[in-house]
């Protein structure tokens, strides 16, 4: 059994240290029991995947959270510092005391930052209970500690660089060998293996005793120490090493792991290092820095006008689908031609394409048709949806993009098993992206209004949020070539990253890296120098800072690059959907996220636009908090034993409300939320938000004009946004010939052609443009409808195989004689008729690329009037977002959970329910099972989970036996009703249609 949830004696209060005259808790589940309700229901939220299924008590509890799958993922979950903190508690012995932890962080000269946040990270650790025990003996989860650290034999080693220890490098080690190593370091020679290595660790844990060695080392010695002290720490050598490299073999500061290969004791790199596990520890998030300030009208302007250019282009998008929407290929999805195709009809490129087609398609407006030839053709909501204001339009989209799992960045790539992802098709979820856009966008609203970012600091700071090293992103694993004078030792670190080895390897598929920030950018650590000069001659300041050569940076794993991936395409889609206007976050956008509208009057007095902001981050501060809980605790329980114990106080330690506490850090700028998980806001709520940014974007927004400007070269220039019947019957009479700020739309024989085929005539034609247009209609223009028109519908096609109709026999006689009719296989049939061997659309296509205007006619000798199909789906709903993780539990829940997981540790300890408790049921009250009807069960139970209170239910069990209990409903939903149970003490579900009837406590039927 772990020794985290295996039995113990006494009882430890939640947060108790060691440092008073009580003991602390001996496993977390004693430490759980100490915990308040509320410090439960916190680890819960912070874990939601605990609660699946409801344990049944908190050994249980503590046993699933020691559990390696529910490790690692909270694990991912953490930021940079609080990573780094139970990092250091994975090379430090266990149990660690606070100061030990505190020196490892902010090394012996206790820099005031990192001793200012540590209380923050270690109550997030131990929130979270991955950490338990008191401040002398914090016990980090044995779990966390095997996913944060290597074997002891290499080479993988972990973030920090540290390799194993004295103890775990000479475990084959040979006696004579180790009595060897004391001698050649001065010191007495042992009776036994055990008490050398224990005088070999003292001597490198003691910092005088140590200088002075050093003092003794040759300056090539030195050097290699220098290349190994922050890692990788193993090193190869050659069979006869030289004389620096064995002067180190032989007193032990470095120990052979196998031929070749020698490593440098953890104890040998902390005192080189000044006692610090990380190289640069990152105890604040990197502020997010302002690229270049504008007018905040200036980027609502611009965003608005974006906003606009893409409610059109997904009309444009849906409008060309309806009558020629693109197959369904057999895998799903649509093909490249049809997606090249899109895009040159959108004039854009492909991935911009995408993007417009998957954003419809998560906003409901697009789906298959489920037809035979199954095609992608727009939904019914589209109808409603395009005679929508500008605004509102512009809302169904941006909610859905809020919403949507479904990514278009990652069409053009491959799944796991190698499979194509296409635009519509499967596999294109990332449970992830709300997540990041949402978090993407809060720290853009951080920035001074107006404010644009710098993208590579808004990747930052998200790469800290989730615990990713400052410096990943590529770099060689290894040390490279360490010399040493004749005998030069050779790095042999695979580095961290590579499988099977990496600290975290486990639960982010390769090891962290060692997280050292450029100091050019942060500067050094806060007391020293960037770069301390190194002595020859060794001491304890001159080895603080040992270790110049660049510690690599491992790679980005594959869910951090599309972590990272995310957040870039979060940036651009925000711009092309007008979220953000010339990079910065608009106001509707800040409303968009349920935050005010900022307040930019005096941010626009200026009138101007700036470049090369501050860099200030207003979600940025220093986040400092000492604090220190203390707490008293009585508990008692089978598994543990009975008893009582006080704790002393230690800054973080506990759970409560004071500083230094996870609720604090919470509140506290500068950092992320302390939640478990990401908590996505419901479609009413976006829906709600979407609609009071679209009240402020509408006045932004172009008026649709009724009118366009006829010029003489056969062009009309709309000066902006059309109104629909103006824009459908242009668009249907000239060819759009580019697309801006003013729409440019070119008439030609074709596109008149086109409009009369759709059933308008030449009066017709003149009376629009007279009407719509400002300037007078041009004369060729008019000439150019009228030629058509009289050419149009001269000649008729129709079915024979097909023929040609036409009055004038002389045209006819043209027709025949053109050398261009000969694949056309006519033949008179009479002065007025020719018979073809094509059927009549085709017939009609070759006779219009000769020149002429035929026109089709029906079975009764009318003309027919063609008009492009539009095509609809059955009603469709979107695409269900598919979540990442467990869902975070509400209040009520939680509530419930930590109800049942007491009663349940009560039972298994055998103990009571303590007099006046309000969970005890209430006797029955007379009158057998309650009954009512159907609708009003319904109602009271909804009544009962609204306002927490407990009711009788009247019920029917599987086996057809009635039974009566009290419950108090936490969910009524999908003909279920989640209850916790008095009467059983746990939490239950209960069919609806089980439920006889509702009665009060009291006993009156409801």
């Amino acid at each position: 059994m772990p020794a985290e949830t295996g039995p113990a004696g006494r009882t430890g209060a939640a947060g108790s240290t060691g440092r008073g005259t009580g003991p602390g808790p001996r496993t977390l589940a004693e430490e759980l029991r100490s915990r308040t309700d509320g410090e439960l229901a916190e680890l819960l939220r912070a874990r939601p995947d605990l609660l699946s299924p409801v344990p049944g008590d908190l050994t249980q509890l503590a046993t699933r959270a020691v559990n390696r799958a529910s490790v690692a993922r909270v694990l991912e979950q953490l930021d940079r510092f609080a990573v780094q903190t139970a990092e250091a508690l994975a090379v430090a012995p266990d149990p660690c005391s606070y100061d030990t932890l505190l020196t490892l962080m902010a090394g012996e000269d206790r820099e005031e930052r990192v001793a200012a946040e540590l209380p923050r990270a270690v109550a997030t650790l131990r929130t979270r209970a991955l950490l338990w025990g008191g401040g002398d003996r914090l016990h980090l989860v044995r779990t966390a500690r095997e996913l944060l650290t290597p074997a002891a034999t290499g080479p993988a080693v972990p973030s920090t660089g540290l390799g194993p220890t004295v103890s775990e490098a000479t475990a084959g080690m040979s006696p004579g060998r180790l009595q060897q190593i004391l001698t050649t370091a001065g010191l007495p020679t042992t009776h036994d293996s055990v008490t050398a290595v224990e005088s070999l660790t003292a001597l490198f844990t003691d910092r005088e005793r140590m200088a002075e060695l050093l003092g003794e080392a040759p300056p090539e010695a030195l050097r290699v120490l220098d290349r190994l002290v922050w890692g990788p720490p193993y090193g190869q050598v050659p069979a006869e090493p030289g004389p620096a490299v064995r002067w180190l073999v032989t007193r032990g500061l470095l120990l052979p792991t196998a031929p070749g290969t020698v490593v440098l004791p953890r104890e040998v790199a902390l005192h080189l290092r000044g006692g610090r596990a990380h190289r640069i520890t990152e105890p604040l998030p990197p502020p997010v820095e302002t690229a270049a300030e504008y007018s905040p009208r200036s980027v609502d302007a611009a965003a608005a006008g974006q906003a606009f250019t893409a409610v059109g282009t997904v009309d444009d998008l849906l409008h060309t689908w309806e009558t020629a929407g693109p197959s369904v290929l057999r895998a799903g999805g649509v093909s490249v031609r049809d997606l090249k195709r899109t895009a040159a009809a959108l004039d854009t490129d492909e991935p911009t394409a995408v993007f417009w087609i998957e954003l419809a398609f998560a906003a409901g407006l697009l789906a298959s048709d489920g037809a035979t030839d199954e095609r992608f053709v727009p939904t019914p909501e589209y109808d409603v949806w395009r005679t929508g204001p500008a605004q509102e339009r512009w809302a169904t989209l941006v909610s859905a993009w809020l919403a949507a799992t479904r990514t278009a960045g990652v069409v053009g790539g491959h799944d796991a098993k190698g499979r194509a992802l296409t635009v519509l098709g499967p596999g294109l979820d990332r449970s992830q992206a709300p997540e990041i856009r949402h978090r993407t966008l809060e720290l853009l609203a951080g920035l001074p209004p107006g404010g644009a970012p710098r993208p590579d600091s808004v990747l930052a700071r998200l790469r800290w949020e989730r615990g990713v090293p400052s410096g990943a992103g590529g770099g060689a694993a290894g040390a490279g070539t360490v010399t040493g004078g004749p005998g030069a030792v050779t790095g042999a670190g695979t580095g961290p990253g590579r499988a099977g080895g990496g600290a975290g390897a486990a639960y982010g598929g390769s090891g962290y890296g060692d997280g050292s920030r450029v100091q050019a950018a942060h500067g050094p650590p806060a007391g020293r120098p960037a770069a301390a000069p190194r002595r020859a001659g060794g001491g304890a300041d001159g080895w603080r800072t040992a270790g110049t050569a660049p510690v690599p940076a491992r790679g980005l794993s594959s869910a951090e690059e599309l972590r990272t991936r995310l957040t870039e395409w979060t940036l651009r889609e925000a711009e092309l959907l007008g979220v953000t206007g010339r990079g910065a976050l608009s106001t509707h956008g800040r409303v968009l996220l349920g935050l005010p509208a900022a307040d930019t009057s005096a941010a626009d007095t200026s009138g101007g636009d700036a470049s090369g902001g501050d860099g200030a981050d207003a979600v940025g501060g220093d986040g400092r908090g000492t604090g220190s809980d203390t707490g008293t605790g009585t508990d008692t329980g089978s598994d543990t034993g009975t008893g009582t114990g006080t704790g002393g106080t230690v800054p973080g330690s506990g759970s409560g409300t004071g500083p230094g506490t996870s609720a604090a850090a919470a509140a506290r700028p500068g950092h992320p939320p302390a939640s478990g998980g990401f908590s996505p806001r419901s479609p009413a709520e976006i829906a709600a938000a979407a609609a009071r940014a679209a009240g402020l974007l509408a006045p932004l927004l172009p008026e649709p004009l009724d009118h366009v400007l006829l010029q003489a070269d056969l062009t009309a220039v709309a000066p902006g946004p059309l109104e629909r019947p103006l824009a459908e019957t242009l668009g249907v009479l000239a060819d759009v010939e580019s697309k801006g700020g003013a729409t440019v739309y070119r008439f030609t024989p074709d596109s008149v052609r086109r409009a009369l085929d759709a059933g308008r005539t030449a009066d017709d034609l003149h009376a629009f443009l007279a009407e719509h247009s400002r300037t007078p209609v041009p004369q060729p223009l008019s000439y150019l409808i009228d030629d058509v028109a009289r050419r149009h519908g001269h000649l008729r096609v129709g079915a024979a195989s097909s023929y040609v109709r036409c009055e004038d026999d002389g045209l006819l006689a043209e027709i025949l004689a053109d050398k261009r009719s000969e694949g056309l296989r006519l033949r008179r049939l009479a002065p007025t008729v020719l018979a073809a061997g094509l059927d009549p659309a085709t017939l009609l296509a070759k006779l219009r690329e000769m020149g002429f205007a035929p026109a089709a006619e029906s079975a009764e000798g009318d003309v027919v009037i063609t008009r492009p199909g539009v095509h609809r789906t059955a009603p469709r709903t979107p695409p269900a977002p598919v979540p990442e993780g467990p869902p975070v539990p509400d209040d009520t829940l939680l509530a419930a959970t930590v109800r049942a997981v007491r009663a349940g540790d009560r039972a298994a300890s055998g103990g009571a329910v303590p007099a006046g408790d309000a969970t005890a049921p209430e006797p029955p009250a007379p009158g057998g099972l309650p009954h009512g009807s159907p609708g009003d069960t319904l109602a009271a139970l909804q009544a009962a989970a609204l306002t927490g209170s407990p009711v009788w239910i009247g019920c029917v069990t599987a086996e057809g036996t009635a039974d009566r209990r009290l419950i108090a409903p936490v969910r009524v939903e999908s003909g279920l009703v989640t209850a916790y149970d008095h009467t059983a003490e746990e939490i239950r579900t209960y069919p609806l249609h089980r439920i006889t009837g509702v009665a009060e406590p009291s006993g009156e039927t409801r």
